[in-house]
């Protein structure tokens, strides 16, 4: 497998899970300083221009809640994914809420051009980040987190899905202390194999 990623993007999401699930890939950078993701060459294997994509024998995927249940489809002895249809809902209303609220919350910052035509409304979406985080900060540490992770004691995609929004915050102008449940979770996903072995290789 070859996962297309960028640096502190979404896509090192991926990158987590398949560290969990003990497979193999090779990782490719895609440079955004450079804009190499709206290159012509990057077009064919993503034509939507945007990290990750995972060139897989049955051709490339897109999309990070469909490569991480891909994942846990190929690896099931992994156990990324509850079995419980209650637990893998509640799974999947927090993967769901950090692709449709939480990461949305955060392209606004920088990437307001999404959404508005002027770029004098750029500066009003920039300053509405720190709030819309912190909120959504205030949402998963209530309704989220039931333990040290999304499902209480186990590990699942979602925490794979949410460390890597969390680091975010800081950037984003959310001050950690004041989600200490949030805290304990970096914590200890910061513990595992798989998040050490991506750091190591300077996907974070």
């Amino acid at each position: 497998m070859q996962l297309y990623y960028a640096p502190g993007t979404i896509s090192v999401a991926v990158a987590i899970a398949l560290e969990e699930a003990g497979l193999d890939y090779e990782a490719i950078k895609i440079d955004f300083a450079n804009k190499e993701q709206t290159s012509p060459a990057f077009a064919q294997i993503n034509p939507k221009s945007r990290v990750p994509a995972l060139a897989v024998d049955g051709g490339i995927l897109t999309e990070t809640g469909a490569l991480l249940d891909y994942i846990a489809d190929i690896a099931p002895d992994a156990d990324l994914r509850p079995t419980d249809p209650v637990l893998l809902a509640r799974m999947r209303e927090v993967m769901y809420y950090l692709a449709s609220t939480m990461h949305v919350n955060h392209a606004h910052k920088m990437r307001g051009s999404r959404w508005a035509s002027k770029t004098s409304s750029y500066k009003d979406m920039q300053a509405k980040v720190p709030q819309t985080m912190a909120d959504s900060c205030a949402h998963l540490s209530q309704y989220g987190l039931r333990g040290p992770f999304v499902l209480g004691d186990r590990l699942s995609l979602a925490d794979c899905y949410l460390y890597v929004v969390c680091t975010w915050l800081q950037g984003d102008g959310v001050t950690l202390a004041d989600f200490p449940k949030i805290q304990s979770f970096m914590a200890a996903m910061e513990q595992r194999d798989s998040v050490r072995a991506v750091s190591a290789k300077d996907m974070l």
